[in-house]
């Protein structure tokens, strides 16, 4: 192929980029899905890094890199071109590609699951849009104890930052190495502290002496919160609270069961606590409430003589 025609291809190739970009944000818009790439520096900031590691020469899925240390904001989430400033690199790179020119390996950074570009904007886009699923990269590793997913967003980094917090506040991480609690709203792991203070507290009451912090915090894991998440599993409860997690579950029980002990005057235990609550507010309960009075509403109304 000549130079003049493959520099023909390599700017249709662009303009069909910018073209998917347009309609890539109507429909992400449209779904509420993520568009942006994300901010590695926002990032980093947002999480406690516990460690700096160097991993070498990788392979990494295309669809795992989520966000850049630079030029997040010239590329959307797909890493399709967000602006025709960069059309002359973009396009001299999907040229080079075209012609299978040997380029360099990327450079990533890596947290959880997920990786940012520190240099390579433009060889991700155009190996996207040339439909590779992998691509060759130097990756470092910022160590995290959250987890990080693909399809993270914005509003998800929020939870996650509190999550890390949460995490370096308790050392739960080190304590208990198979946690993971996960909230889908913000403010729960807050409630989670007071929770395992308020335990501190009374496990200090019965030994007459102070309870070190970690040791409470243990004890509040595996004697309080892990027995509300068994029931929680074994009933399948968050079948009746879709969108919900089981951390979620276990503050809303928790403080049905502090409510029902006031008024029966006993603490009802995690099993009857948990099966009360959802037959209380379950989405399958609410359907059946609804049920009822709709039967109720159609036998009033044949009650009703004919004229």
């Amino acid at each position: 192929m000549d130079n003049t025609y493959i520099s023909r291809v390599a700017q249709e190739d662009f303009k069909d980029a910018r073209r998917k970009a347009f309609f890539s944000e109507l429909l992400d818009t449209l779904r509420r899905r993520p568009n942006e790439l994300l901010s590695f520096d926002d990032v980093r900031m947002r999480l406690n890094i516990r460690a700096q590691r160097y991993l070498g020469h990788q392979t990494v899925p295309l669809a795992n890199i989520v966000g850049s240390e630079g030029r997040y904001s010239d590329f959307d989430r797909q890493f399709l071109p967000r602006t025709d400033a960069i059309r002359n690199r973009w396009s001299n790179i999907d040229r080079a590609m075209i012609q299978s020119v040997a380029l360099p390996p990327i450079e990533l950074y890596k947290i959880g699951d997920v990786y940012f570009v520190r240099d390579g904007n433009h060889r991700v886009s155009v190996a996207r849009q040339q439909g590779a699923l992998f691509i060759d990269a130097f990756v470092t590793e910022m160590v995290v104890d959250v987890p990080l997913e693909a399809d993270l967003s914005v509003r998800d980094l929020m939870l996650k930052e509190e999550y890390s917090d949460f995490l370096e506040w308790t050392d739960l991480a080190e304590l208990r190495p198979d946690q993971r609690i996960e909230f889908s709203e913000p403010g729960g792991y807050l409630q989670l502290v007071r929770h395992i203070n308020a335990h501190r507290y009374y496990m200090g009451l019965e030994r007459d002496e102070e309870v070190p912090r970690d040791e409470a915090v243990g004890d509040w894991y595996d004697s309080v919160y892990l027995p509300i998440v068994q029931v929680i599993r074994e009933q399948g409860v968050l079948r009746a609270f879709p969108g919900r997690t089981e951390a979620d579950l276990y503050l809303w029980i928790m403080d049905h069961r502090w409510f029902t002990r006031e008024r029966i005057g006993y603490d009802p235990g995690p099993t009857d606590a948990t099966t009360d609550y959802v037959a209380q507010f379950g989405r399958r309960s609410l359907g059946a409430a609804v049920g009822d009075a709709f039967r109720s509403a159609l036998s009033r109304l044949r009650l009703v003589p004919l004229s």
